[in-house]
């Protein structure tokens, strides 16, 4: 029997601002049984890919992907904000609603060749995970796919993925923002 994710997961109206319904996956992270569950289902299709590393979207997908790391028997990858890594970075600039971000990466996190996963908890429009694949792609990353806790069909993420030619999974889905 399995467990149905959504029950674990907290719907907090209008945060960050009015008309927005956030996903908040620490109510399932908190569940033992979900957030076992949960590394489970994200784990699974890819048991047999010959993963070797997980790469983690900070924050939340630091904290799905090193266990799906350890399930897999895979090296882990953080993929930081601009400034948080110590050692020399390699990194992407994406776009966001105002303004734009970073995303770092050790220079030294992987080998060109090496077979990665994109994890994260939530996608929404697709930007941070496009820039994680841009970067990953740079350093010489065959990205194997991206998975997430959460889509947010509404907002055309994953068709944003899918246009990379990447392949996606996901555990839940939201209609609405």
């Amino acid at each position: 029997m399995s467990f149905d994710l959504k029950t674990a997961i907290r719907t907090i109206p209008d945060f960050p601002k009015e008309g927005i319904m956030f996903r908040d996956v620490t109510t399932l992270m908190g569940n033992p049984e979900a957030f076992v569950e949960s590394v489970k289902q994200l784990s699974a299709p890819f048991r047999d890919s010959g993963i070797d590393k997980v790469a983690g979207i900070e924050a939340r997908g630091f904290i799905f992907g090193s266990v799906v790391a350890a399930q897999l028997g895979a090296g882990f990858i953080p993929l930081r904000k601009k400034g948080k890594l110590p050692a020399a970075t390699v990194s992407e600039t994406y776009e966001l609603e105002y303004g734009s971000d970073e995303l770092e990466m050790h220079v030294d996190a992987l080998e060109p060749g090496e077979k990665v996963l994109i994890i994260d908890d939530l996608i929404a429009t697709g930007g941070t995970a496009e820039a994680s694949i841009h970067l990953l792609t740079k350093a010489g990353a065959e990205i194997v796919a991206a998975a997430f806790v959460v889509d947010l069909p509404d907002l055309n993420g994953i068709e944003r993925i899918h246009a990379l030619g990447i392949e996606t999974h996901c555990l839940v889905a939201y209609d609405g923002h």
